[in-house]
């Protein structure tokens, strides 16, 4: 390859105006000979088609190989999207095929066109003969003036009267190799000459020896043309230009296709009495998840297939959108539910269907992964439900892309070398403890990066281990971890009630070191939490690093970064940060990362999910992402947590409600997930649902408390009156709400909620006032009270002394800066589950308070959290199965 050129670096803002455009050009050497096989030419442009700071490309021809070589497999190479030589198979194709869809002309027969439109003799209806059929010039320059209407004539040097063909020809272009092949006196007078030929000719008067001159006998022809382009200067100088015009064409479409979507939908095909989701589900065939990337604006290369259907988005996305701006962000939420659910996953779906399908506006949904606890256990899938769905149902269900599979071999990793480390440091003495931690190596000791870390806190400056003294080899060896302070517990993701509580070290090799200790489900770990709130993988490798899993027995904290531990959790975890592509039934795009628990975590997915989509849609374009739990635990963390991380800015609340859950909150018989519904839900009863809109009122006044608008979403059951759903809507608007919307998404899908994706379009138009609740500066006490008093409407928060010894602590340890998690019941505004509507005059209790360092948040536990749920009587995983006549999963859902 003599000189593989890449254009880079236009400046894609001013191309808007196109007032000056600067380009900056590259050449990559020449390779010595014995190193031009093809294979290196072909890595060569690979890696130029993939820096996203590169616009165009093109290959220098001939190539100079040491052997030949097939040049079309080079040229082939090249991203059709950099192609700015025009001469890849697809920009030959679009040509022959008059294609609409963008594609680069070849540099030199684009020249040859301009410069005879550049002579005003039309060419619509004229007599054309092109000299010439190569690839390069002769046949593109036919095709072209073709397409412009010109009655087209392709010759070459053998043509049997050749002389006649030219004589004839309103326009006459030359691309045949052979110095002055064609004579003046062939030329019609006033014909126009296009000479793309360039010859070495014997001059002995040139220093050089030789001259150039064309493939038209210029002399003698430009007595006859009425317009002719000389050679040198002519076509030469034309290539060049278009090359660059074709650079700069390249970078306004690249700009272009950032925020300009060329979407398909798939279409719903509605049955009534609705089907499973599972049936649902199966009967849509999805897109490919390659297409969908490539229609939403991801790059092939940062795109990681996991199949067919779902895949992993590369980080790198966002350095290739860094300048973009970003689109309209907007929080789904919901009431206090039942104990059923309200549909928020369902009304995220159905409201992203309806912005893409139905509106035709770029839009993605941001989605948690569900744990396979509840889905093999007592709630089923979360995919959403009826025609308002992610699909593959089943993949988005079970194992996904192994994120949290991940994380549990990243916790339980952990888990293990905590208690090895215990163990080693209880038999052993320290000098041989630290000899194996900084064992001999040919002769020599060597601190690995993470022991250096160590040092540095334990403000211990030296880098020799043999330099130590016997107090600090002393104080680095030994972690020192009292066991009754361990807050690190193994995980697995399977609802297990009998690993509630468990003994380990029973082994007679443990040497009687046992301790009590539990599991929790995986999505509780606080790596799961992490996952969610990292804005890169760095930023990941620091908060692993700084997560708390015990106190030693002087009441310093030790981090797994003491352990020794980040690196290779950051290795187990490296992939696990990428989000999970997906769609929706209608096949709009769906990103589907990370899955905290909505109680002692912050129950939101991730950051990087939310960067990503929000980049992708474009400033017009709109993400939405949905908040676990009601808006009193899911909102108020994604305000106070997430954004607060993340620094995004939000756009619109969408607060889901039911008929069904506001007569419960009017004091309507007791909901019981498994048993039957009494009749007062399956009638019209408007007083009931008038008296529940105490809880829709005091959840739209906490999303008001940040200044951001709301839309009710009321998600229609098919037990609904009209006047109840017109009761509730009356009751939103007086609350403050922008607007509250009847939905049937789950029977219509986006066609059901094309009237909230409309209400939601206006509400984003409105100005934001977005304020956090709490300064973090405040005490943890008063944060505390901040979120008790302003967002669940209790007079105050009493504090148990173990809570208040762990405040301290903390605050002694220097994390009194950290946001709060609150750790409570969704099922009511307060504590306690059984006090449904807007409760007023309690005392919040707070029993204890614990540490997510990594995280970044502190969380109060309300009441009794468990962290490991137990398997009903009947779980869903009777319903499981195979079919092994289709090979689909079924009794998902």
């Amino acid at each position: 390859m003599r000189h593989p050129i890449d254009i880079r670096n236009i400046n894609v803002r001013s191309l808007k105006k196109l007032e000056f455009v600067a380009i900056t050009s590259t050449c990559h050497r020449q390779l010595p000979k014995i190193r031009q096989d093809i294979r290196t030419i072909i890595n060569q442009v690979r890696k130029l088609n993939e820096d996203n700071n590169i616009h165009g490309m093109i290959v220098q021809l001939p190539l100079d190989c040491v052997n030949p070589v097939d040049e079309s497999i080079c040229i082939n190479s090249i991203s059709p999207e950099k192609d700015v030589d025009g001469l890849t198979f697809v920009s030959a194709g679009k040509i022959m095929q008059r294609s609409e869809t963008r594609y680069f002309i070849p540099c030199t027969p684009l020249g040859c066109l301009k410069l005879i439109q550049h002579s005003g003799v039309g060419i619509a209806g004229k007599k054309a003969t092109v000299v010439g059929r190569s690839k390069i010039a002769g046949a593109p320059i036919a095709k072209l003036l073709s397409n412009q209407n010109a009655t087209v004539t392709v010759c070459h040097s053998k043509t049997v009267g050749l002389e006649n063909e030219v004589k004839t020809a309103d326009i006459v272009v030359v691309a045949i190799g052979q110095s002055n092949a064609i004579k003046g006196d062939w030329i019609k007078p006033g014909a126009v000459v296009i000479d793309c030929g360039i010859n070495q000719i014997p001059d002995s008067t040139k220093k050089s020896g030789f001259r150039l001159c064309g493939d038209v006998d210029f002399h003698e022809a430009k007595m006859a043309a009425s317009w002719i382009t000389p050679v040198p200067g002519g076509v030469g100088p034309m290539t060049v230009a278009m090359l660059m015009s074709n650079a700069v064409l390249s970078a306004q479409w690249k700009a272009s296709f950032e925020t300009t979507w060329n979407t398909s939908y798939l279409p719903l095909r509605l049955l009534e009495p609705v089907p499973s989701d599972i049936e649902i589900a199966l009967a849509q065939k999805p897109k490919d998840v390659a297409d969908l990337a490539r229609e939403v604006g991801i790059l092939p290369h940062e795109l990681e297939l996991y199949g067919r259907k779902k895949a992993k988005i590369c980080l790198e996305v966002l350095d290739r959108l860094k300048n973009s701006d970003n689109g309209k962000y907007v929080v789904v939420t919901g009431i206090t539910p039942t104990p059923l659910g309200e549909g928020k996953s369902t009304t995220t779906i159905g409201l992203t269907q309806a912005i893409g399908a139905h509106l035709r506006k770029n839009v993605f949904a941001c989605v948690r992964q569900p744990s396979q606890g509840p889905t093999f256990g007592i709630k089923g899938g979360a995919a959403g439900g009826g025609y308002s769905q992610v699909i593959p149902m089943d993949e988005f269900n079970l194992h996904l892309t192994g994120d949290i599979h991940a994380i549990t071999a990243s916790n339980n990793l952990l888990a293990a070398a905590i208690d090895a480390r215990m163990f080693h440091e209880t038999t052993q003495t320290t000098e041989a403890l630290y000899g194996r931690l900084v064992p001999l190596k040919d002769g020599k000791r060597v601190f690995s990066e993470i022991q250096l870390r160590r040092l540095r806190r334990l403000g211990i400056d030296k880098t020799d281990p043999d330099a130590l003294t016997e107090e600090e080899y002393t104080k680095f060896a030994r972690l020192d971890i009292d066991p009754s302070t361990i807050t690190w517990q193994r995980v697995i993701d399977t609802n297990d009630r009998y690993l509630r509580s468990i003994t380990v070290g029973e082994s007679p090799t443990e040497k009687g070191i046992t301790r009590k200790t539990a599991f929790d489900i995986t999505v509780a770990s606080e790596i799961m939490a992490i996952l969610a709130l990292s804005t890169s993988l760095e930023d990941m490798r620091e908060r692993l690093g700084k997560m708390v899993i015990a106190s030693n027995k002087s009441g310093q904290p030790v981090t797994a970064d003491d352990v020794g531990i980040t690196g290779a959790l950051t290795v187990l975890m490296k992939d696990a940060i990428k989000p999970n592509l997906m769609q929706t039934l209608e096949g709009t795009p769906v990103l589907v990362h990370a899955g905290p628990f909505a109680n002692i975590a912050h129950g939101n997915s991730s950051i990087l999910a939310d960067k990503i989509a929000l980049k992708l849609v474009g400033p017009e374009g709109y993400v939405v992402t949905e908040a676990g739990f009601g808006a009193d635990i899911g909102m108020e963390k994604f305000f106070d947590i997430k954004c607060r991380v993340s620094g995004l800015l939000p756009s619109c609340v969408v607060l889901v409600c039911t008929v069904r859950a506001l007569k419960m909150h009017g004091g309507g018989p007791k909901v019981v997930a498994g048993q039957p519904l009494s009749k007062a839900y399956k009638e019209e009863h408007i007083d009931l649902a008038r008296a529940g809109c105490s809880n829709l009122k005091k959840q739209i006044q906490n999303a008001k408390l940040y200044g951001i608008p709301v839309v009710v979403a009321i998600n229609r059951f098919v037990s609904d009156t009209e006047n109840e759903l017109a009761a509730v809507r009356e009751e939103a608007i007086s609350a403050g709400a922008f607007d509250a919307v009847v939905c049937s998404h789950w029977k219509e899908g986006g066609k059901g909620a094309v009237a909230l994706a409309q209400a939601v379009d206006k509400a984003t138009a409105l100005p934001s006032n977005f304020q956090f609740l709490y300064d973090l500066k405040l005490s943890v006490e008063e944060k505390i009270e901040a979120i008790a008093k302003n967002i669940y409407g209790a007079d105050g928060v009493s504090y148990s002394d173990e809570a208040r010894r762990k405040i301290d602590l903390y605050r002694s340890q220097g994390f009194n800066d950290l946001p709060i998690c609150m750790a409570k019941t969704h099922l009511s505004l307060s504590h306690d589950a059984t006090l449904k509507g807007a409760p007023s005059g309690f005392t919040l209790p707070i029993r204890d308070v614990r540490a997510s360092v990594g995280a970044g948040f502190l969380y109060p536990l309300v009441g009794t959290m468990s962290t490991m749920p137990g398997l009903p009587t009947r779980p869903c995983f009777f319903d499981i199965d195979l079919d092994f006549e289709t090979g689909n999963v079924v009794g998902l859902f």
